[in-house]
């Protein structure tokens, strides 16, 4: 696509955004290096989404080093940089789950150890209720590089309320309504996970009763906040 397209499609704005909330996984310690992503979808096309570069410090990305993709995963803008190397299990979330509109990849220390466990994070505090509707599940392992991924994560979200999923021994994957919402699923999927392990550390936590679960998620999601 021509920068002129592109512009019309407001994606300056889109990158802006994308870029900015890439510095909320570093301010939150949920990634090292050059791992993790954010992506979102753009507003007003169901096919095109705004990706991080691949292997790019956090401290160079810009504007215009994030890419603009196709539900392929591939760059539609000539000249750009090639995308993350989990392009294409974002590619894949967006395509089947078309509610979606943003995700986020992080490998978050105390997450990433329960998913290296291949074990789901029981629902034991009332913020995992409010949060995540019940627990954190497991997704499959899947080999990075296709959309393997992502056929994981959408098989393990359809149908449950969690908006985040622990791939087994690799890590985190998060969805929202917008790519900041991704973003808080991220951070308080890593909360959880690290107030959970330290709850076993003395003793096995009780899960709540799943109806304390219920009325706890409703609550959070359609009366907590302003509205």
């Amino acid at each position: 696509m021509t920068p002129e397209a592109l512009e019309a499609l407001g994606i300056r704005e889109l990158r802006e955004t994308v870029c900015v909330l890439h510095a909320e996984l570093v301010r939150s310690g949920l990634v090292a290096w050059t791992s993790g992503n954010v992506s979102a979808r753009v507003p007003g096309s169901a096919e095109l989404i705004v990706i991080k570069p691949s292997g790019v410090s956090y401290d160079d990305l810009t504007p215009d080093s994030m890419v603009v993709c196709d539900l392929a995963a591939q760059p539609v803008s000539p000249g750009s940089l090639s995308p993350s190397s989990d392009a294409a299990t974002h590619a894949y979330i967006y395509r089947h789950m078309p509610g979606v509109g943003g995700v986020v990849h992080t490998h978050s220390t105390y997450a990433t150890a329960w998913a290296a466990r291949g074990e789901a994070i029981p629902c034991v505090i009332t913020a995992m209720a409010d949060e995540f509707g019940g627990e954190i599940p497991v997704g499959p392992f899947a080999l990075i590089g296709s959309d393997e991924i992502g056929r994981g994560v959408v098989a393990t979200l359809t149908g449950h309320r969690s908006p985040a999923v622990l791939m087994r021994s690799h890590g985190v994957f998060t969805i929202g309504g917008t790519a900041r919402d991704a973003i808080k699923a991220a951070v308080m999927c890593e909360d959880a996970a690290r107030t959970v392990h330290l709850a076993r550390a003395y003793g096995e936590p009780a899960p709540l009763p799943p109806d304390q679960v219920d009325a706890l998620y409703a609550r959070y999601q359609n009366h907590y906040g302003q509205r």
